[in-house]
């Protein structure tokens, strides 16, 4: 089991996935809505969850009817855990990843890591600057 994903576990209060194939699994189980308080008890902020996993109103529309997320949901908030764990490891902190994150990058036409994650290719170009960053190619 990948470090990666003991920290996926924590970060949703589940038993670690020992495999892709678990995660897979989280995802079309579909999380619960408590789960996006999980990620603002990680530094962050509701309009950054609303962009990228779920708006506010339908968040609150979810948990009025006792609704999980969607699945498309369920894997964007995947997407965020992983990408942050990532920056993390390779900046030292959750601080200085969320700082990296909301930082406009040059590489990534001045957009930030987080306003990319809300699609497969956008979280995928974020993935490939934190390998670049992390082999020491781009700084």
């Amino acid at each position: 089991m990948s470090a990666a994903n003991v920290q996926i576990g924590d970060w949703l209060g589940v038993k670690a996935p020992s495999t892709d194939s678990d995660i897979l699994r989280l995802v079309e189980g579909r999380l619960a809505t408590s789960v996006i308080k999980r990620l603002m008890g990680f530094g962050l902020e509701r309009s950054e969850i609303d962009e990228a996993v779920i708006p506010a109103r339908t968040l609150q529309h979810r948990r009025s009817r006792r609704e999980k997320l969607t699945m498309e949901e369920s894997d964007r908030v995947l997407r965020m855990i992983r990408t942050l764990s990532a920056a993390e490891a390779i900046y030292g902190s959750r601080e200085r990843a969320l700082a990296w994150m909301r930082r406009p990058q040059p590489r990534l036409e001045e957009r930030t890591p987080l306003s990319l994650l809300k699609t497969d290719t956008g979280s995928r170009l974020v993935e490939e600057l934190l390998i670049q960053i992390d082999e020491g190619m781009y700084l």
